[in-house]
C-alpha cells in the first residue's frame, strides 16, 4: 500500500494534499478544490503521481468524478504528473496557461531542457512528464473562471515573473490564491521565505507586477505549492516584494561588479537560515537553491541588458 500524508483542510471545501516528493513531508502540495465539478491545482511532480492517486482515492474521488487539473506554471515539480493524471481522471479538462499548454501536449523539448539543468535528479528526485493529449488541454485567459458549482470559481491571473507561463488562482468562497511560485518559497520546517528566481525566464518587474496583481484583490490567504497556506497575506505578498528586490538588487550589484552572483547571495542571505536544521535546510537547497536562483537572476540581468533579446 502506497503510504500517504493525511488530507489537511484549510478552508471550506479545499483540502491540501502532500505529494511527497523525494518521501519528504510538506514540500510539495496540491490543493483538492470540492464541488459538484471538483478540480485538483498542481499534480506535484510525476514521481510523485502515486502518492497523489492515493491520496485522491482515500478521499473517494473517482476516475470520473474529478472535473478539472490546474498546473500554476509547467514546471516539473508542479506540472511532471499531470499525463499520468490526465489518464487515471479521463473526464477531467486540464488547465494550462497560453504559453505553457504546447509544451504538455508535446514535452519533449522541456523534458531535454530539465534534464540539461537537474542532471541525475530529473529521474531520481522529480521524474519526466507525460503528454497530455491536446483535446484535454484548456487554455486560462486571465480573469476567466473555472466554475467548481455550488457557486464557486477559481478566477485566473496571469502571473508572470517566475515563469512566463505562470497563472494564480483566486478561489470566490474561501478568498485564497493558490500561487504557484509566484510569491516564493516556506518550507515550514525551514521557516525562511525565499524567492523563486530560476532560469530561464525570470523576470523582476513582471514578478512584482503579479505580486501586486494579487494584493489588490485582498485574498485571505496566499497558498503556496512550496508550502502551504500562510495567513496574513498582504504582509506576505509585501514580505515577498521586499525579499525579491533585495535579493535582485545583490544579484546585479555582483553581477557589475564581475562577481560570482552565488556567492554574493549567499554572504548575504544564508546566514537567516542558520537556525534551520541541516537536513531541512538540505530540502530547501534542493527545491530552491541559492545557485539556481543565481542563473536565473544572471539570465535576467543579461536579457535586460539586450532589450531586443527580451523573451515575449
Amino acid at each position: 500500500m502506497t503510504e500517504i500524508s493525511p488530507p489537511r483542510r484549510i478552508a471550506p471545501g479545499v483540502l491540501e494534499l502532500d505529494t511527497l516528493l523525494g518521501g519528504w513531508h510538506r514540500v510539495t502540495a496540491g490543493y483538492l478544490i470540492e464541488g459538484p465539478a471538483p478540480v485538483l491545482v498542481e499534480t506535484g511532480s510525476q514521481s510523485s503521481v502515486r502518492v497523489l492517486l492515493a491520496t485522491l482515492d482515500h478521499l473517494g474521488v473517482s476516475p470520473g468524478e474529478l472535473a478539472g487539473v490546474v498546473v500554476t506554471h509547467i514546471h516539473l515539480d508542479h506540472a511532471g504528473g499531470v499525463g499520468d493524471v490526465a489518464r487515471a481522471f479521463p473526464g477531467a479538462t486540464v488547465y494550462v496557461h497560453e504559453k505553457g499548454a504546447r509544451h504538455l501536449a508535446d514535452p519533449g523539448r522541456l523534458v531535454s531542457s530539465a534534464a540539461r539543468v537537474y542532471g541525475p535528479l530529473l529521474d531520481g528526485l522529480y521524474g519526466r512528464l507525460d503528454p497530455t493529449p491536446p483535446e484535454r488541454l484548456h487554455v486560462l485567459a486571465d480573469g476567466e473562471e473555472i466554475r467548481i458549482g455550488d457557486g464557486r470559481a477559481l478566477v485566473a491571473i496571469d502571473s508572470p515573473g517566475h515563469a512566463k507561463h505562470h497563472v494564480g488562482l483566486h478561489d470566490s468562497l474561501s478568498g485564497i490564491i493558490f500561487a504557484g511560485d509566484a510569491v516564493g518559497v516556506r518550507l515550514p520546517d525551514a521557516g525562511v521565505l525565499r524567492p523563486s528566481t530560476p532560469p530561464p525566464d525570470f523576470d523582476l518587474d513582471r514578478a512584482v507586477h503579479s505580486l501586486r496583481r494579487f494584493a489588490e484583490r485582498s485574498p485571505s490567504g496566499i497558498a503556496l505549492a512550496h508550502y502551504g497556506l500562510l495567513e496574513e497575506p498582504l504582509e506576505l505578498l509585501a514580505e515577498a516584494e521586499e525579499t525579491l528586490t533585495q535579493w535582485a538588487e545583490t544579484a546585479e550589484q555582483a553581477y557589475r561588479q564581475g562577481r560570482d552572483i552565488a556567492t554574493a547571495l549567499s554572504e548575504r542571505f544564508d546566514p537567516a537560515m542558520g537556525e534551520v536544521p541541516a537536513e531541512h535546510r538540505e530540502k530547501l537547497e534542493i527545491m530552491n537553491g541559492v545557485h539556481s536562483n543565481a542563473a536565473g537572476l544572471r539570465r535576467w540581468l543579461e536579457t535586460r541588458d539586450r532589450p531586443g533579446q527580451a523573451a515575449g
